[in-house]
Parts: structure tokens; C-alpha cells; sequence
């Protein structure tokens, strides 16, 4: 691995080693298109949303009745409502890094005040244990979650430092670091929580201050990991990961989003250790999920009873899970595996995951939000109060807030953080990953300082331009692009300042040369529509077909069809392409047909000859299909992605 110690400061991951250095929300700004759309109403509406239901909810008073001596009659939430407030703190402190500014810093300010008061002399901050009439510290490692929370509110911290510079926030965070040293470490407490998080969390506070003692904990937690050191319970030691050791696990398993937090804090400290054996272990689990556990969408868990990966191939679209909060973790982990590898491949899978899973969940407003992310709704749910706490895996139309909100404030600080996670560089260069209207400064190695703009109407089109506004001193020097693999069996092309154009296939494309000031690159990507087909394995949707274009997912949404049909009358003829809808909708027609569907008083035997279609089909018009991440935005309505074809 090389060295990364020319790093920007305002990093939400930076290693200190790895085949990519990451480029800082300092160096990447959005400026335009699916995604600064997308971050606009994040940084206007979502954490104004967020702050506004916790406090509304009693979760933010908590730490003021710790302080004020009324925690045990006053608290509310569940175990883990401390983390949601640390996560939101970090996504204010990396949308006030990308310079939106100072009504956020005194919101952080005020939190970090009331966080304070209730941590204690030796750095102890939890507010649903430790105090009288609560159960004892770390008295419940397998439920209690507070490892879990620390893990985020030192995200915070780093957060704050690297965006803004240190204050109260990072100082909470780091005496909270020092006591889980002190209570955990070598002949301490020799076992692990319930819900991985500290571990990344630990790694990167080591990554800031230098403290080697942050990763060696950190290490320890993975090594502890799989011994067996939590209590077996209802869903068995796999569910915490605590089967088998993560060396030699050989898949991600277990609760999903659990297994993904583990996963990237295992492949932080192997980076940061120079542990390949560590990172290879990951690597091999990562790509046996991706082949056998993951949807369509990129997301991840199809267990709703405990919110785990299923068996191999167990891909049900009607009970998908597909946590939000899982499809964070996965493009976390994809991210770190990018940066430690340099493989395009795991910009596939976040790519998938970003448009697909983390896009889906907020409504237009951003004021609501899916927690589970069904494939298949049979049947139209009811509206979501807008004033009420929601039951967290209700999947019917987005809600505004949930018994357990884990997943507004994780979609909040991925949002926040995203410039991020567009471009990196390394001696060679620059390398884009994700495509976005963007604008791009940094130096190289030997202070080699570059401006680019990128201009693209991805994902709707295909065409990404780069535009060189500065590249001196003059030497060459080698920009890359990641040609998705979705691209496969079709053709992409690459032109280069000259004019000269060639086609290029799924992975990365590069040109090196002497760049001058207004040289221009294109990138042009087939982004039409086209039929994917399941892995005959997937029992669930053998038979069926989906669409999808360029990295959109497509649906059937019941309120595009006639006479108040459902989608599951719709079926589509894959001997036909689809084709893009009327300009500037946004839809997809697939050739197919709607067919008779059984009444109440029809037998209730489901086999038999296959269905005819009804003479009131549309003729001609096919079946709309829109982005899945835009469903359920137009009110109630029943939706599948996977869709039974005019053959069966």
C-alpha cells in the first residue's frame, strides 16, 4: 500500500495508507444536477427535520435530565436514542464543512453543551444506563448499544475537528475514547458490544490525533470479535457476528447492517496495520454477498424478524429489508475497500446502492422516510400520520419519523459527506468514481496543482465532460474514469482533447498526457433501458425480468396504469426493448400487457394455465415504468420492481 499522508483536512475516512488518497470535501464541490439537488434539501429541510423530532420526542432532554437528576423518571427512547443525536451532530458538522455555515455551528454548539453535562468525570456518557434506577454500565454488551453510541458520537467529533477545528464536540469525543481505552483495553473488559460502530469510529479518532492507542483498540475489538464473548441469544451468535472470528469468516451474515459496520472497521484497522490477511478476509466476504446476499438495488438483508442477510440466494422481493441504514453501511465499506484496493468494482456497488437504496428512502421534501426498502408492494398502505412516531419497518409510503429513527440521520450524514466520495488521487493523478456536475481542486505529489470541472446530465444521460481549468506545473499526468459495469454488452466511448475517440469497457478508462488549461475528455455511457434477468438460483423472481437504466432501477407503480389496476396485472414481452419515455419525464415503456385478475369469489388453487390478456391491454403504449427511488411520492400505491413476463 502507498502512503497517504498528503491528506485535506476535511475527510469523513482518512487513511494514513492505500492505493487511493480521498479527496476532501474542500477539494470536491457539488455544483449541480440528481445530487445537489438531493443535498440542497437535505442541508434546507432534513436536519432541520431531525432536530426539530428529537426534541419533540424527549431524546435530546435526555442528557439534560442526566445533568438535572431525573434520567430515571424522565428518559425517553429506546436504549440507543443517544446515537441519533450524535449522528445528526455529524452531519451538521460536514454540511458546516462544505462553508453553509453558521446557524449549524451554533446548533452543534448548543448540542455539544447539553451532551456535556451528562458525561462523567471519567468520560462515561450513556444516558440509559449507568445511573440511579438504571441498569449498571456495560451490564447488557449484547442490547445495550453503548459502545454503539460512543462509536458515533466520536464520528462526531472527528467530524467537528476536520470541518470546522476542534472544540467542545471532539473534546467530549476523545475523553469518551480515553475511558473505553481504560475499561476495555488489555486486562480490562475482554469483550465486544452488540452493535459494531466503535471500531471505525476508534480508527479514524487515531487517524486525527495520531494516537496509537485508538487503533490498537480498535484492532482488539475486531480480534475479540466471533469468541464468543456476547451471550447466545434468539437469534443465535450470528446475528452479532459472534460465530466465527471475522479472519475466518467467509460471507457477511447475520444482522445486515451489524455485519457491514464490522466489515468497514475490520478493513480500517487492516489498512492502518498493513494487515492483508485482514483485509483479504474482507475482501472474500464482500464478494461472496455481492454475488449471493444483495438485491437488485445493492441493498442489503432480506430477514424482517431480525433485520439479517438471508440464506444464499434468499432474495424475496416482496419481504425484502433492505435497511436504509444497511445501504449506508455497504456503501461505507465500498468506499474503504475502493480506497485501500483501487478496484472499480466497489464504486459499482456504491454507485447501485447511492441511486437505488440511500435515494429512495427520503421523500421529495425530505421530511419522510422509507427505514425498510421493499422490492414488491402488494397492497396500498395507509398514509403515515404526519404528526405521530411511526412502527420503523412499515414500508406502505415514507413516514416522517420512527420508534427507531436510526435511518433519517444516517441518509443525513452520507448526504452531507457525498462530495466526498466522488474523486480521489494518487501520484499518477486524479480518478473520478461517481459522476456528478462537480468542481475539482488539488495537488498532487510535488505540488502538482489541478482545476477540473466535471458537467454531466448523468444519471438521466450518459455524457460526462471534463473540463481542465488548471494543471501546472506543466508535466503529464493520468485522469481516470470509471466506465460502470452495468455498461456491459454495450458500448461506451472515451474522447480525448484531440478529438480522437475509442470505446472503452466496464472498469476504469485513463488518459495520460500533457493537460493544458481547457482541454476537454468525454465520456459517453449507454445509459439506455434495458432487461436484466435474476440469477435462476433467486427462487423468488425465477421467471420474472427487470429494467434498468444506466444506474436507475425501474419500477411498476400502480398509479401509472389504467382503470385502477395493480401491478400485479402487469406483464411485459422481453423479446422487445424498452424505450425511454416522452422527453423530460423521467419513465421508462416496457412492451407488455395487463392481464385478467382473480376476483374474491375465484378458486383460491394459485397453479394453473397461464393467464390470458384482457382486450382492454394498452394496445401500443406498454406498461410506464419510473425510477424506483422515486416511488410512492404521488401517494399510495402498489409497486414491483421484478415483473412476470407474457411467457409465464
Amino acid at each position: 500500500m502507498s502512503d497517504n499522508r498528503e491528506l485535506s483536512t476535511v475527510l469523513p475516512v482518512a487513511p494514513t495508507r492505500g492505493r487511493l488518497r480521498p479527496l476532501g470535501l474542500d477539494e470536491v464541490r457539488i455544483t449541480g444536477g440528481f445530487w445537489a439537488g438531493r443535498r440542497e434539501v437535505n442541508a434546507t429541510a432534513t436536519l432541520a427535520h431531525c432536530r426539530d423530532w428529537m426534541e419533540r420526542v424527549g431524546w435530546t432532554g435526555n442528557f439534560r435530565a442526566v445533568a438535572e437528576g431525573r434520567v430515571q423518571q424522565d428518559r425517553r427512547g429506546r436504549e440507543f436514542a443517544d446515537s441519533e443525536i450524535y449522528k445528526l451532530l455529524e452531519a451538521m458538522a460536514w454540511q458546516s464543512g462544505t462553508g453553509t455555515g453558521t446557524a449549524l455551528d451554533q446548533d452543534i454548539a448548543a448540542l455539544a453543551v447539553a451532551v456535556a453535562s451528562a458525561q462523567e468525570p471519567d468520560g462515561y456518557l450513556n444516558t440509559a444506563f449507568g445511573h440511579p434506577g438504571q441498569q449498571p454500565r456495560y451490564s447488557d454488551l449484547e442490547w445495550g448499544h453503548e459502545l454503539y453510541c460512543y462509536g458515533h458520537l466520536i464520528q462526531a467529533g472527528v467530524a467537528q475537528a476536520r470541518a470546522r477545528g476542534e472544540g467542545e464536540l471532539t473534546k467530549i469525543a476523545r475523553r469518551a475514547a480515553d475511558h473505553i481505552c481504560a475499561t476495555f483495553g488489555r486486562g480490562g473488559i475482554e469483550r465486544v458490544c452488540g452493535h459494531p460502530e466503535i471500531e471505525t469510529a476508534l480508527v479514524e479518532l487515531a487517524r486525527l490525533t495520531g494516537e496509537e492507542r485508538y487503533l490498537d483498540q480498535a484492532a482488539l475489538f475486531i480480534d475479540r470479535r466471533g469468541h464468543g464473548t456476547l451471550a447466545d441469544g434468539e437469534f443465535g451468535r450470528v446475528y452479532h457476528q459472534d460465530d466465527l472470528p471475522v479472519r475466518e469468516a467467509t460471507v457477511l451474515r447475520g444482522h445486515a447492517v451489524r455485519a457491514l459496520y464490522l466489515a468497514s472497521g475490520a478493513v480500517d484497522v487492516a489498512v492502518e496495520t498493513g494487515d492483508e490477511e485482514l483485509l483479504a478476509a474482507v475482501v472474500r466476504q464482500w464478494e461472496a454477498t455481492v454475488a449471493r446476499r444483495t438485491y437488485l438495488t445493492g441493498g442489503m438483508g432480506s430477514h424482517h424478524r431480525d433485520e439479517a442477510f438471508g440464506d444464499d440466494f434468499v432474495l424475496p422481493p416482496d419481504r425484502a429489508y433492505s435497511e436504509t441504514c444497511a445501504g449506508v453501511a455497504s456503501v461505507q465499506l465500498a468506499w474503504r475497500l475502493l480506497l485501500a484496493t483501487g478496484d472499480p468494482r466497489y464504486a459499482d456497488l456504491a454507485e447501485r446502492t447511492l441511486f437505488n437504496v440511500v435515494a429512495t428512502s427520503p421523500s421529495e421534501d425530505g421530511r419522510s422516510f422509507f427505514y425498510a426498502n421493499t422490492l414488491h408492494r402488494r397492497h396500498q398502505g395507509p398514509v403515515p400520520a404526519a404528526d405521530a412516531v411511526s412502527p420503523r419497518a412499515e414500508s406502505s409510503l415514507r413516514a416522517p419519523w420512527f420508534a427507531v429513527s436510526c435511518c433519517p440521520t444516517n441518509v443525513a450524514r452520507t448526504l452531507a459527506q457525498l462530495p466526498a466520495h466522488l474523486a480521489t488521487a494518487d501520484d499518477r493523478g486524479i480518478q473520478l468514481h461517481q459522476y456528478a456536475d462537480a468542481q475539482i481542486t488539488t495537488s498532487l505529489t510535488g505540488g502538482h496543482d489541478i482545476a477540473l470541472r466535471v458537467r454531466t446530465d448523468y444519471p438521466s444521460g450518459g455524457n460526462v465532460t471534463v473540463r481542465i481549468d488548471r494543471s501546472s506545473p506543466a508535466r503529464p499526468w493520468t485522469l481516470s474514469l470509471r466506465v460502470p459495469a452495468w455498461t456491459e454488452d454495450a458500448t461506451a466511448y472515451l474522447v480525448d482533447p484531440d478529438g480522437t475517440c475509442r470505446t472503452v469497457g466496464p472498469g476504469t478508462a485513463e488518459i495520460t498526457r500533457l493537460f493544458l488549461p481547457g482541454d476537454e475528455i468525454r465520456l459517453e455511457l449507454p445509459v439506455a433501458p434495458r432487461w436484466m434477468a435474476p440469477d435462476p438460483r433467486i427462487d423468488a423472481v425465477r421467471g420474472t425480468v427487470a429494467v434498468q437504466r444506466g444506474p436507475l432501477v425501474y419500477c411498476a407503480e400502480s398509479v401509472d396504469l389504467p382503470d385502477g389496476r395493480e401491478v400485479d396485472a402487469v406483464r411485459v414481452d422481453p423479446s422487445a426493448e424498452p424505450v425511454d419515455g416522452p422527453e423530460g419525464t423521467g419513465t421508462v415503456v416496457a412492451p407488455g400487457e395487463l392481464v385478467e385478475q382473480d376476483g374474491p369469489g375465484d378458486p383460491v388453487w394459485p397453479y394453473r394455465p397461464l393467464d390470458r390478456a384482457t382486450d382492454s391491454a394498452a394496445e401500443g403504449t406498454g406498461i410506464v415504468l419510473v425510477p424506483y427511488n422515486s416511488w410512492a411520492n404521488r401517494g399510495p400505491s402498489t409497486m414491483r420492481v421484478w415483473l412476470p413476463t407474457t411467457e409465464t
